[in-house]
Order: C-alpha cells, then sequence, then structure tokens
C-alpha cells in the first residue's frame, strides 16, 4: 500500500513539467530579449532549444551581438518543460574568451551606467550595472567556474542580486 503510494506520487512530480505560471510581458534590450514567452524567444531567433529537465527549457541563439560587441552565445532560460512559463533573463558568454564580455561593460561605462559589486570575498560576487531610466540591470561574474556570464535582467525581477 505505501510501495503504491509513493509511485504515484513519483508519477505525479515526473509529469508535472515544472511551474505553471504565465510568461511575463515582452521586454528587450539591444535588440535581444530579456523577458517574455517563448514565442518571443523563438521570433527572435532563440530557436536551438532544449529541456534541461521536466521544469525547464533552455533556447539559445548563436553569433549575437550587444553594445556593439560579440560575436557571442546568447540563452534564455524558460520556466516549464514546454517553455509555457516563459523566461525572465537574457545569458551572454564567449565560448573561447572569458575576457569577451568585458567589452559589454566598458561600452556601458561610457554611457553612464553606475556599477556596484556585491559579495566581498572571491565566490559568487558579480558586477552589477544600471542606469536610471532603463528597466533592465546587467550583471557579470566576477568569480567563476566555467564561462564568464553577463546576464541581463528585467529590473521587476527581484529574485537576483542587486545592490
Amino acid at each position: 500500500m505505501v510501495r503504491n503510494a509513493a509511485w504515484m506520487a513519483l508519477a505525479l512530480l515526473a509529469g508535472c513539467g515544472g511551474p505553471r505560471r504565465p510568461p511575463p510581458a515582452p521586454l528587450s534590450f539591444g535588440g535581444l530579449p530579456v523577458a517574455g514567452s517563448l514565442a518571443d524567444a523563438k521570433r527572435a531567433g532563440f530557436t536551438d532549444c532544449f529541456a534541461w529537465d521536466a521544469a525547464s527549457l533552455r533556447c539559445r541563439r548563436h553569433n549575437v551581438m550587444l553594445e556593439g560587441s560579440g560575436p557571442y552565445e546568447a540563452a534564455v532560460d524558460l520556466a516549464g518543460g514546454d517553455g509555457g512559463g516563459g523566461f525572465s533573463q537574457l545569458v551572454l558568454w564567449h565560448d573561447q574568451d572569458q575576457y569577451a564580455v568585458y567589452k559589454i561593460t566598458d561600452a556601458l561605462d561610457k554611457q553612464g551606467w553606475r556599477s556596484c559589486n556585491t559579495g566581498t570575498e572571491d565566490r559568487g560576487d558579480q558586477n552589477i550595472y544600471s542606469h536610471a531610466g532603463v528597466p533592465v540591470r546587467i550583471s557579470m561574474d566576477l568569480s567563476y567556474w566555467g564561462k564568464r556570464r553577463l546576464r541581463v535582467i528585467p529590473n521587476w525581477n527581484t529574485r537576483e542580486r542587486r545592490c
């Protein structure tokens, strides 16, 4: 009896496909999608999609330019195995050059964006850029284990760090 209940619970969890929520309203920065639905991502060329697991879907686009530099790899991570919950940030990185994303932050500095660092040691530190009137902030990893990433995050996304 207990074993049957455990199997039924496992079957329900396996088929749930992750959180069910409506996708956020579309938002873009520099011609790239920062938030929206799976349809928004695909319209913007993020068509190389694969399911991480039953709860998320990653869609990638190659050869992306931002702030006059690149090309970079880019991805949006959608909630739900079918991507139905949409995405709420854009991730950029360069496959061979860990310092390539600094070209973007250099451009932001020249445009008057403010920056601050999170953390005090060598783990999880980020350099976060913001600019009055711009609906996104940009977070670059300072300490990393793989590829240094830069994330473009809507200001309404309060789950991500800020300073």
